[in-house]
C-alpha cells in the first residue's frame, strides 16, 4: 500500500520507538471496552510516516477488522479542503476575500438578522463576505436545540433534498443568526463555499475537487461516494447506547444512499488515512505535495494564521482561534494540552481529527467511526508529543 510518505523508525525523526507504544494499549483500552469500533492512528514527522497502527474493527457485526485502506465518513475534515479549493480560486483573481457573496449568489442579496434574541428580524449591517464563510463569522449556524427560530427554521429546512443551489436558495431565505463578522458560529458556511466553488469555476464543486485536488495529490480513495468494488472497506458507523456501548447508525446524517453523500462542502467527503496525509503534507509544506503545488507559500500562511477575536473561542477550545477553513493554537497554556503556537487542526462528526505542527513538522491522524463524545483525541495528542525527544 502506498501511504504517501516513506516509513522510517521513529529515531531517525527524532521521536522514541518505546514512548510511541504507548499510543496503543490506550486506543486498545476504548476498544476493548466496546466504546469505539475501531481505530487508525498515523503520525508522520519531518516528511517520514513512523506510526501507523489499527486496532479493532471496521464493522462489529460482520467482524471485519479495520485496515491501513479502511474508507471513513471524514464529516467536516471536508471543510479544510473546501476551503483550499475556494483559496485556489482566490489565487487565480476571482474575488477578494472582502468580496460580497451576493455578487455570486443572488439569494445573499439584502440578508436579514434575528435581533432581541429572534424577536425581530432587522437588516444586516454588512454583507456576507468570503472571509466571513471561511471564518465561520458569517451568521449562518447549524440548528441547535435552544430556545430560538432560527432553530425552528433549519429544522423545517431540507439543506440536502435537492443540489447545492437549492441549498443556498434556502440559506438565503433564513435571517442569520447575527451581523457578518459580529461573532463566530459554527455552520454552514463552508457548505456555501462548496456552492462558490462551483459558480466561480464554472465546474461541478465536485468535479473540481477530484481534478485540482485528488488527482494530483494522489488521493484515489477519497470522494462524495464509495465505488461498489471498494465497498468492502467502508467502515460502519456508531453512536454510543445507553448502557455504555455502541450501535451501529442504519442512515447517517448527510448520506444520499449507503454509499453515498451530499456533495456538501462541510460535511461529505469519504477518505482514508493515507489519503488525508497526502493533503496535510501539502499544507505543511505551504502548499506543495510531491512536486505538485495547489497554493502559494503566503496563501497558506494565512489560511493557518488566527483571524478571530480572542474573545471567541472556536467549539469552546481554550487557547484556540480561527484560520480560513482550520482551527489555530494561539495559547498553548490555555489550551491546556501538548503541543505548539501555530498549529492547525479540525475534526469530524464521526470522530475523525487531525492536527498539522508546522514547528515540529509533524503530522497526526486519528480514524474511527463514533458519532458522540471522543476524549481519546485528547489523549492521542499528549501520547503523540510525548514520544518527541530531540
Amino acid at each position: 500500500m502506498d501511504y504517501g510518505l516513506p516509513r522510517a523508525e521513529a529515531k531517525e525523526v527524532g521521536m522514541s520507538a518505546t514512548r510511541l507504544n504507548r499510543i496503543a494499549p490506550v486506543m486498545r483500552r476504548w476498544v476493548d471496552n466496546g466504546k469505539i469500533p475501531g481505530v487508525l492512528t498515523m503520525i508522520a514527522r519531518a516528511g517520514k510516516l513512523i506510526h501507523f497502527e489499527k486496532i479493532g474493527l471496521q464493522d462489529v457485526a460482520t467482524e471485519k477488522p479495520i485496515d491501513f485502506d479502511t474508507i471513513f465518513r471524514i464529516y467536516s475534515m471536508t471543510k479544510p479542503i473546501t476551503s483550499v479549493a475556494i483559496m485556489m480560486l482566490y489565487e487565480e483573481g476571482h474575488f477578494q476575500l472582502n468580496s460580497p457573496v451576493a455578487a455570486f449568489i443572488p439569494a445573499f442579496k439584502d440578508m436579514k438578522v434575528y435581533a432581541n434574541h429572534g424577536d425581530a428580524i432587522i437588516d444586516a449591517e454588512r454583507e456576507v463576505t468570503f472571509k466571513h464563510l471561511l471564518t465561520h463569522t458569517s451568521g449562518l449556524i447549524y440548528g441547535g436545540d435552544w430556545v430560538h427560530p432560527i432553530n425552528d427554521r433549519y429544522r423545517e429546512a431540507n439543506f440536502f433534498k435537492g443540489g447545492l443551489e437549492d441549498m443556498v436558495k434556502e440559506l438565503g431565505n433564513i435571517p442569520l443568526l447575527h451581523h457578518p463578522g459580529d461573532a463566530w458560529n459554527y455552520g454552514m458556511s463552508t457548505d456555501v463555499l462548496g456552492y462558490l466553488v462551483e459558480v466561480v469555476s464554472g465546474m461541478p464543486f465536485a468535479e473540481f475537487l477530484k481534478k485540482r485536488i485528488f488527482e494530483p495529490l494522489g488521493m484515489v480513495d477519497t470522494d462524495f461516494s464509495v465505488p461498489e468494488d471498494k465497498s468492502d472497506r467502508y467502515a460502519s458507523v456508531y453512536e454510543p447506547t445507553e448502557d455504555g456501548g455502541i450501535q451501529e447508525i442504519a442512515n447517517p446524517p448527510v448520506s444520499s444512499g449507503p454509499l453515498s453523500f451530499f456533495h456538501a462542502g462541510g460535511a461529505g467527503l469519504q477518505s482514508t488515512a493515507a489519503d488525508y496525509l497526502r493533503f496535510c503534507q501539502m499544507m505543511l509544506h505551504k502548499g506543495e505535495y510531491n512536486g505538485e503545488r495547489l497554493l502559494g507559500r503566503k496563501t497558506v500562511e494565512l489560511m493557518t494564521m488566527n483571524h478571530i477575536s480572542d474573545d471567541w473561542q472556536p467549539l469552546w477550545r481554550t487557547g484556540c482561534g480561527f484560520g480560513l477553513g482550520f482551527a489555530v493554537v494561539t495559547d498553548v497554556a490555555e489550551s491546556n494540552t501538548l503541543g505548539s503556537l501555530g498549529t492547525f487542526s479540525w475534526g469530524g462528526l464521526a470522530s475523525t481529527t487531525f492536527w498539522i505542527d508546522p514547528a515540529e513538522e509533524l503530522v497526526a491522524i486519528l480514524m474511527t467511526q463514533l458519532i458522540g463524545e471522543n476524549p481519546f483525541h485528547a489523549q492521542f495528542r499528549v501520547l503523540t508529543y510525548q514520544a518527541i525527544v530531540d
